[in-house]
Order: structure tokens, then sequence, then C-alpha cells
């Protein structure tokens, strides 16, 4: 009896010292990330050889009514969205309805320059990487701001140097570019970018918050005067009123937000990613050409020793030290997401946490950084 005892007690020994599956790692190892930066709820996917090999959600979708997060949820994604927005443009280009080179006065429908430099075009391509000149000094929820017809003090939404020679993060010139796609494709953005890129792809999510299950909307918070995390229903408000009675095509388009507006879940967006990451094509669906995928991830323009910025998408060297990734961040009404993929190794990363004690380091929020290097280090390295 004694011999057998020792051999139970052996047995689970053994068993105690059974070493953790990564699965097991990464859960341990994301919510002592979520901890430490205070998140009421993240949600994650890896990708590897074109697969999800992991996905998971940790913490709360809704704190009023205790709800936990799951992978089905969606979150508004903030600026990943100019990714889909120049996923579209890639699309009409190849038609051959427009070109990234073509004037975007000729695009839009109105005069769009910069008044101290009037003899210089603005083209698409500088819209689609932030070097128009263009600044949201304005806002960006109105393209009346840049409209000479519209503002006589449109100059102040421009910066002092020229067209092509500075680069300045500008929200404004993606929701133009929402507007480019109506006029040129003759479909509203929401529905042109659900039948030519979700569908496809087979993902649930859009631009229209009236056209999806609110259900699934995840809560985003964001912390208040007293350091306060406070819920933002801001964040999915339906624009159902403006677009019934007043919407007008190929202008009124930044109502959908073509710059921050996307709403889908986290493996979704994942699944997205890999169409980027394999040169324009997923599950034998063929989005954009290899020569259109490869124009979006090539660098324009360089912003510091670390980071460059591509169309809608930029290329980091810090993010994980010693790997090149291309991808983007969100940040908006509490949330912080990101995208971030290697196109050669075919491995890469989507995150989002719908609030947290946003504290940055090297460009990036700890819990976006935090979170994809240890991803990458259980799964990938």
């Amino acid at each position: 009896m004694k011999f057998v005892s020792l051999i139970i007690i052996l047995s689970m020994a053994l068993s105690s010292c059974t070493p953790a599956t990564k699965e097991e790692t990464a859960q341990k190892e994301l919510r002592k990330i979520m901890e430490e930066n205070g998140a009421v709820g993240l949600s994650v996917a890896v990708v590897k050889e074109g697969k999800i090999i992991y996905a998971g959600s940790f913490g709360e979708k809704n704190r009023e009514e205790a709800m936990m997060l799951d992978t089905n949820h969606l979150f508004r994604i903030a600026s990943i969205s100019k990714s889909f927005t120049v996923t579209s443009v890639m699309q009409l280009a190849e038609k051959g309805l427009l070109s990234l080179e073509d004037d975007v006065s000729s695009l839009i429908g109105f005069q769009v320059r910069n008044p101290k430099f009037p003899d210089k075009k603005i083209t698409l391509k500088m819209l689609l990487s932030h070097t128009s000149g263009l600044r949201d000094t304005l806002g960006y929820f109105n393209l009346d701001v840049v409209n000479p017809e519209k503002n006589p003090e449109h100059a102040k939404a421009w910066h002092n140097y020229g067209p092509g020679e500075g680069y300045d993060y500008c929200n404004l010139g993606f929701n133009m570019t929402g507007a480019i796609i109506e006029r040129i494709s003759g479909v509203r953005l929401d529905n042109y970018v659900k039948d030519n890129i979700l569908t496809p792809l087979g993902l649930y999510g859009g631009y229209n918050v009236d056209s999806l299950d609110n259900s699934l909307f995840v809560s985003l918070y964001q912390k208040d005067s007293t350091e306060k995390l406070v819920i933002q229903p801001s964040a999915y408000r339906s624009r159902a009123r403006e677009i019934d009675s007043a919407y007008v095509m190929g202008y009124s388009t930044p109502l959908f937000s073509p710059t921050g507006g996307m709403k889908i879940s986290v493996p979704d967006l994942a699944r997205y990613m890999i169409m980027h990451m394999d040169g324009g094509i997923y599950n034998g669906v063929r989005i954009i050409s290899e020569e259109s995928s490869a124009t979006m991830q090539n660098p324009v323009v360089e912003i510091d020793e670390n980071k460059s910025y591509c169309l809608a998408l930029e290329r980091t060297k810090n993010l994980i030290p010693g790997e090149i990734l291309t991808g983007h961040t969100g940040s908006a009404y509490g949330l912080f997401s990101a995208m971030f993929f290697e196109p050669q190794k075919k491995f890469g990363f989507v995150m989002a946490t719908n609030g947290c004690n946003p504290v940055y380091r090297e460009g990036y929020t700890v819990i976006q950084a935090d979170v994809i290097r240890e991803l990458y280090r259980i799964f990938i390295d």
C-alpha cells in the first residue's frame, strides 16, 4: 500500500510540474498586462503562415451590465480603418477609374489647394500618406472646413510648407478620400466596403452602426477629468437620421468616418490582415493585386529613425526589437488597437482594448507594445 501511495504522490507531483501550454501562458501573461495597465477588456489574435493560431478575449465588454468580452464582439477599431479606405482606392485604381497621382481637386469636386502654394497640385497619394500639407486644425468631420466655396478661412487647414514637403498625421485627408470613393464608384462608402472587401472575405463588420447587431458592440471607456474610466456611447452613435434626411453622396461621407469608423471583431480583423500579409489575397479570394498590396506597404515618407509611413500603413522597427513590422494603430474614445504583421516571415498580431490607463512609450501605448511583444515571445520567437 505504501508503494502504491508513493506512486500516486509522484504521479501528482509530476502532473503539477507539467509545462503550461502556450495558450495557458498567454492567458496568464495577458491578464497580468491588463492588470498593470488598468484595462477593462482585451481581445487578441495571432497569425502564423496564413492562419489564426490563437485568439482570446479577457475582461469586460460592458462594466455597467457586467458583460464579459468574447472574440466575436465588435470594436470600433479607430485608425486601422484607414487601410480599408485605401484598399478601396486601390481597387478603383486597378479598374482605371482613378490614379494615386490624380489631382484631388478633379476627384472631389471642389478646389483643393494650399493657398500658400496655389500652383502645386495635391495628389491622392499625398492624402493617403499624410504629406499633402493638410492638418486637422479646423476639425475633420465636415468637408466644408477645406472647401474654399464654403469656408473663407480654409487656409487655416493648411501648413506653411508645400505639398509633399512634410508629414503631419491628418484625419481630414482620409475623410476626403472616403468622399472620393463615393464620387468615383457611385456607391455609398459603407456599402462599397461591405460589398467589395468584407463580404468577399467572409467578414462581419462595417462603417454603418445601423447595419450591424448593436448587441455585439464593445463599450469603450475613456478617462475623465477625475481619472475615472467613463463609458463613451458616442463611439457607436447612430447617424440614421442624417443619412436618411440630408446625406449628399461624395460630400457627407465623414458621417461614416472613413478615417476611423470601422467596426469589426479582432479575429475578423486578423483575417483581413492576412489578406494584406499575403499580397492582397485571402482564402482564395483576391481583393487587390500584388502590385497594389506592395504599393500600400511601400514607405512614402520617413517619420523618424524607427518609423516610416506608407499608405494607411506604417513600417516600424521598434515595436518588436529585431523585427520590421507593417501595420497600424488605432486610438479613439478610450480604445487602443493595433494590427501589425511581417509579410516575409508570415506572422502578425491584432489587439484591442476598450479602456485602460494610457501611458505612451516610444510611440505606442504600453499595453499595445507589451501585448504584441508577449504574443511574439510565446507564439513566434
